[in-house]
Parts: structure tokens; C-alpha cells; sequence
């Protein structure tokens, strides 16, 4: 483990270090000459690999003048600005990174400055430490784009075991339902042959899943309220809703995954279901990527055989979004219009993670 780098809890030390080394070069330079600075090789061909949410590994070719003299390697590592983000907001501090001189390629880990799904530049100087402490320290190398990778299996299923927790017991469900306004299941009608067809996934929920903006499903929910059994009467989405025997979309011909647990800065929780068809395109997607389930026995939703009869399940304790990944044809449920009220506060959609809650977030990027 001599290549691997995590970068140590105490990042204002490491970054004091860093300003001094720079400084101290600079007076260097001035006394003897830039010639001085240049004597250590500069990093050129910066190559990146094995990303992951919330690691990669870094290496680089450098001449071999002076290569002895390398006690350390300096990193720059920023968050690529945003054209389009809020210029007054807050910017991400750089992160500046002190490593010992370690076989290449290095690996640099670190969820507390590493995010998913998020592009960063990088910068590299080779360093020698002098016996009185300071630096002197080669240019900095050509910059250089990367971007972190989604949440692995390993990460959703942390995300899974900790939703199983808050769970609870389970509750009884006959149908599948999806909130709309009139307007969509019109336009389903006159220009997709009365077949609702998936749309790909927002970027609501968890930054790293790796469902957000690449699955395509058609949301619909399945929670039931406690007194009746019956879904809710009001939506958050629209004053109509669409109603589907729970069989005709989950049943023994489907798989089930898990795909995130999130909340919104709210006491209750979500937990984000796929279900496809087996051997769907919906299907290979999700098998590469999610934790499958048990349709029989989880803590989510269930689907049994009792009597003859398949029986459905689902967990009281969180709000559960489901996503099919097939068409599916509005001649197979109803259409009716709510009597309750559309409570669009409750909408879900781009919603953003709370990075800290203890309940529904892992140790690796947010």
C-alpha cells in the first residue's frame, strides 16, 4: 500500500505546508535564479485511471535529471467551474495535495474532497524538501481534465442495508398508480398509440447513482395509506392518475432493484425500486449496475404466491418510487381524476440529496 495517498484529516496543515513550499521557492528564485526551480523535472503526460466515485490513480512521465532529488509530489486538485452556476455562491475550496515521492501510479483517495459524477482539473509538481524544511519545488505540469465515476454496486448496497433499517413493517397493495395532469395522458393517447413510454430519470436523489439521467423508466408510486389500504388521495404531481393491477407490472417475469435511498431535508425518506422485465434492455442495465432483490423476500415490496393468489407487500415506513422500464398501455389500468388535493411541495422531481443526513447518506462522495 506505499503508492496509495489519502489525504490526511488536518487538510489546513497540509495546505499551510504547501503555501510555504511555494513561498519558499519563490524567495529561492529571486536569490539565485529561476534556474534553481527548474533543476527538478517537470510532470508531463499526466495520465488518470481506475476512477471511481471517490478515488483515482495518477501518473505521469518526467526526465530523469534530478529524479533522486524527489522527496515529494504537489497535486492541485479543483471542481471544474460551472459556466452556468451562481457566481455569488461559495466556490469550492482547492484542495492541495502533499504526497510523498511513491512508485507511480499513485492512488488518491478521499470522499471528503472527492464527489461522483463530478469533473475536476489536476495539476502536478515534483518537490524536494530541504533539510530546513522548505521546498524547491519544478513548474506545475500541463492541466488536465477527469470525472469521477457513479456509485458501484459496493456503494448502493451500503445505501440498500442502510434503508433496510428504517423500513418497517409491511403493508398490503393491489395496485400500481401514476400521478399526471390531464394533459399527458391526452398527449399518451393522440401521439404514442395510448402506451406510456419511459423517459429517462432525473437527476433527483443520490449524486452518484448511477441511474440519474441514464435509466429509462416510467415512474410510478405504490404506497397506501395506513387506515384504508388504498392509495392516497392527494398528489404531488397532478389531478389524474393512472391505476394498474400490481400484477400486470410486477409478477415472476420481472426483476426487481434497488436504486437509492435519499431524503430531501425532511423527516421521511424515499427508496428508489426498478422493476423490468426480464431479459429487457431495462433488465441488462440494471444487472450491471444495481443490487437485485428478491422479489419474494425484502424489505421493500414483495410479490408472493398465497392460495393461488400472487399477494403484494410494501414497506410503511419510507415513500417508495418505482420505476418500470417498459411501455406500458393505458388499456391495461384506469384514468380518474383525484378527489384529494395536488400538493406539488411534495414533488420529488431534480430533487437534491440532504449531504447531511446520517440516515440515508455512506462514507464515499455524496
Amino acid at each position: 500500500m506505499r503508492n496509495v495517498f489519502v489525504l490526511p484529516s488536518n487538510t489546513k496543515r497540509r495546505e499551510k505546508t504547501f503555501k510555504t513550499a511555494v513561498h519558499c521557492t519563490r524567495n529561492k528564485s529571486q536569490d539565485s535564479g529561476i534556474a534553481e526551480m527548474e533543476e527538478l523535472p517537470v510532470p508531463h503526460n499526466i495520465k488518470i485511471s481506475n476512477i471511481t466515485c471517490d478515488s483515482f490513480k495518477i501518473s505521469w512521465d518526467m526526465d530523469s535529471k534530478s529524479k533522486d532529488r524527489i522527496t515529494h509530489y504537489f497535486i492541485d486538485l479543483n471542481k471544474k467551474e460551472n459556466k452556468n452556476s451562481n457566481k455569488f455562491k461559495h466556490k469550492d475550496v482547492p484542495t492541495k495535495l502533499v504526497a510523498k515521492a511513491v512508485p507511480l501510479p499513485m492512488t488518491v483517495r478521499g470522499h471528503w474532497f472527492l464527489s461522483p459524477r463530478t469533473e475536476y482539473t489536476v495539476a502536478v509538481q515534483t518537490a524536494s524538501k530541504q533539510v530546513d524544511g522548505d521546498y524547491v519545488v519544478s513548474e506545475w505540469s500541463e492541466i488536465i481534465e477527469f470525472c469521477t465515476a457513479d456509485y458501484s454496486k459496493v456503494h448502493l448496497t451500503q445505501l440498500l442495508e442502510k434503508a433496510e433499517v428504517i423500513a418497517g413493517r409491511m403493508l398490503k397493495l393491489s395496485v400500481f398508480y401514476r400521478n399526471q395532469h390531464k394533459e399527458y395522458f391526452d398527449y399518451v393517447r393522440e401521439h404514442h398509440g395510448n402506451a406510456m413510454q419511459p423517459s429517462v430519470k432525473d437527476n433527483s436523489g443520490s449524486h452518484g447513482s448511477p441511474i440519474s439521467g441514464k435509466l429509462e423508466g416510467i415512474f410510478f408510486s405504490c404506497n397506501t395509506e395506513f387506515n384504508t389500504g388504498k392509495p392516497p388521495q392527494d398528489s404531488p404531481y397532478g389531478r389524474y392518475r393512472y391505476e394498474i393491477a400490481a400484477e400486470k407490472l410486477f409478477n415472476p417475469n420481472t426483476n426487481l432493484y434497488f436504486g437509492d435511498f435519499y431524503c430531501m431535508y425532511t423527516a421521511y425518506h424515499y427508496v428508489i425500486l426498478v422493476i423490468a422485465p426480464v431479459g429487457s434492455p431495462g433488465d441488462e442495465f440494471c444487472k450491471q449496475r444495481l443490487p437485485q432483490l428478491n422479489i419474494k423476500d425484502n424489505k421493500f415490496l414483495t410479490c408472493d404466491e398465497e392460495d393461488g393468489v400472487m399477494v403484494y407487500h410494501h414497506a410503511q415506513d419510507v415513500i417508495l418510487e418505482v420505476i418500470y422500464t417498459d411501455p406500458v398501455d393505458l388499456s391495461l389500468g384506469t384514468v380518474a381524476e383525484i378527489t384529494g388535493h395536488q400538493l406539488m411541495s411534495l414533488s420529488t422531481a431534480n430533487a437534491k440529496k440532504d449531504p447531511s443526513c446520517k440516515t440515508c447518506n455512506i462514507s464515499v462522495g455524496r
